[in-house]
This record gives structure tokens, C-alpha cells and sequence, in this order.
């Protein structure tokens, strides 16, 4: 399946479909030198696959963790590309999750003022998410993704047999997400996922349609203006809890969390039950460095944080908030 992403600035394809890793070098240009940036957690055999179909391959592995988006791995990427000859005719690769999606993406873009792109996503959470939209970051000075850039990748690339490899953590961590685009913007794809009986069977469709939300989203609003702060549902809280908890809590489970405060008490008993049966956290450990963590917020304005809150299933709603207004619904 081919999912095209066009906007007045850009277009390019998602390719879905099962054990297609392997079909790399038919849909991507690997003619060149090629940067594959890849993690620890990541099983070899992906890197090594598209190493073994490029003309000059170049390997760089950084540590599992959020802890490598930092100035330092961002550092060590760009040196090896210097090292290694690459040139604006060459291409980074990522292979893994959203941590090294954003890393060696936000390097593509920096490289000699940018080169091409590609981003394989091995993980839910990034297939359905984080690969999708162009954005790319590091984390600085103990903030989230505090050093960026809007980069587009050149196409990307979903083999859906990677997730076999997952553990029931790491597959609830990336269904949040998905839960998180369905309860603002598809009432249909919100009920799949709390009705689903066989998760591995629904997989495919759940992907698809979360994929379709984002895709239509990124092309009305790619600098994230307005209309695509809906993807942030959930994020607010979200980012201050997973910076709090250093890594103790996975993305998506930061995301679950950061969901409840905000949607009315129709919908919240919905989504509390729908995050307990794909064993995603829901209670949330209220402390003062949330609020520290919150005051950093991309969303910030000069009146206060701009929410997103969710009413009914299927819709959302743009709110402004003081900090300690979001503070008192946690």
C-alpha cells in the first residue's frame, strides 16, 4: 500500500506492507553513499539489510534510549558523515524508532544544509507517529526536543513484520499514540482499537487509519500553525511527566497519561477503559517538577499553553490555559 503525502512544499510516499525491508533498494535511491543511523535496541539485521543493498554503506549505532538525543550523539553523526566524504548527492537513513528518526533526521537537515532523508520505522509507536510529518529534534539542557527542524523525509518505508519482534509494552506504548489520534479525529478507528479482539489481526487497519489522520493533518498544517496542535493532545503533560520520570516511562505511556486531564466526563471513562486493557498507565504522579517541565512547553504563547481538549470522540477543541489551570486538572 502506498499512502502519498503532498503539500505546496513537499510530497513524498509511505510505503506499507509486510517483509518489504527487503525490497529497499527498489524503493529507495541507495545508489550513493548511504548513513544508516540505527540504535542498541534495534535487532542488526534491519541496519544490515539495507547496508548490504547500498552502493556505499556507512553504519552508526547510538545507545537505545531518549538519552541519545542529545548534542553529543547529534555531534558524533555529523563528524562521521564529514569523515566519511558525504556530499549533498548523498542520504541518511534511520532505522529504529522515534529517537533515532529524530536524531538522524535533524542531522539530514543540518548536513551541508540538508540531504536526503529516508526513515524506516521499526517500532508502533514511530510508525504510526513520529515518522510521519518531518519533524526532527535533540533535547537540550534537560528539554524535550528543545533543538529542531521541520524535515521532510524523501519517503518512508513501514514493514509491519518488525513488530513481531515487539514486547506488549512497547506495542501498547505506540497504540496510545494511535488512541490519541483517534479520540480527536476518528470516532470509527476509537472503537477498532477498544473493540479489538485480536490485536495482531487489527494491526494493520489500526496503522493504516492513524497513519491517514496524521497525513491529513501534515498536509494542511506542516509548521504546526494551528490545525496540526491536535496531534499534541495529550503531549502537554505528556512531555513533563516523561522528562520528570527520566526514562523510567516510555513515550506512548506518557502520552496515555497526559490524555486524561483532558476530555470532558462523557469520554473519560472510554478512554481510561481502553487504556487499561492495553495495560497503559492512568494514574499520574502529581509533583513540582511538572510544573518546571510544563513552563518549557512548545506551545507556550504570551497568555498561557494552548490544549487540546476532547468533548466526544471523534472531535477536539483548541484551549488556552494557564499553567496552573493545567495544573489543577491533574
Amino acid at each position: 500500500m502506498i499512502i502519498p503525502v503532498n503539500s505546496d512544499t513537499f510530497s513524498y510516499d509511505i510505503v506499507i506492507g509486510y517483509n518489504i525491508l527487503k525490497d529497499a533498494k527498489e524503493l529507495l535511491d541507495l545508489n550513493r553513499k548511504v548513513l544508516v543511523v540505527t540504535d542498541t535496541g534495534v535487532p542488526k539485521k534491519y541496519a544490515e539489510t539495507i547496508m548490504s543493498l547500498s552502493k556505499i554503506p556507512v553504519l552508526v549505532t547510538i545507545p537505545e534510549g531518549e538519552s541519545s538525543k542529545n548534542i553529543s550523539e547529534f555531534s558524533h553523526i555529523l563528524s562521521v558523515m564529514l569523515k566519511s566524504g558525504f556530499s549533498r548527492g548523498d542520504c541518511v537513513i534511520a532505522v529504529g524508532g522515534g529517537v533515532v528518526g529524530d536524531i538522524s533526521g535533524f542531522a539530514a537537515s543540518c548536513y551541508m544544509r540538508g540531504i536526503d532523508f529516508y526513515n524506516i520505522p521499526t517500532t508502533l509507536l514511530s510508525q504510526v507517529d513520529s515518522s510521519i510529518g518531518g519533524k526532527t529534534a535533540i533535547d537540550f539542557d534537560g528539554v524535550k526536543n528543545a533543538v529542531g527542524a521541520f524535515y521532510q523525509p524523501k519517503k518512508v518505508i513501514i514493514d509491519t513484520a518488525v513488530l513481531d519482534t515487539l514486547d506488549f509494552r512497547e506495542l501498547s506504548s505506540g497504540l496510545a499514540e494511535a488512541i490519541k489520534m483517534a479520540a480527536t479525529s476518528d470516532e470509527k478507528l476509537f472503537s477498532l482499537i477498544e473493540n479489538s479482539k485480536n490485536l495482531k489481526d487489527d494491526l494493520p487497519q489500526i496503522i493504516e487509519g492513524a497513519i491517514k489522520i496524521k497525513k491529513s493533518v501534515v498536509e494542511q498544517d506542516p509548521k504546526e500553525n494551528g490545525l496540526r496542535r491536535v496531534l499534541n493532545f495529550g503531549h502537554t503533560i505528556g512531555h513533563a511527566i516523561e522528562a520528570s520520570k527520566n526514562g523510567q516511562l516510555l513515550h506512548g505511556e506518557c502520552v496515555a497519561l497526559g490524555m486524561l486531564p483532558f476530555c470532558s466526563e462523557k469520554v473519560k471513562p472510554r478512554i481510561l477503559k481502553v487504556l487499561e486493557k492495553y495495560s497503559l498507565p492512568t494514574k499520574i504522579d502529581k509533583n513540582d517538577s511538572l510544573i518546571s517541565y510544563i513552563k518549557h512547553d512548545k506551545k507556550q504563547t504570551k497568555d498561557g499553553i494552548i490544549t487540546v481538549f476532547v468533548d466526544e470522540i471523534g472531535s477536539f477543541e483548541f484551549r488556552e490555559m494557564t499553567e496552573d489551570e493545567i495544573m489543577d486538572l491533574i
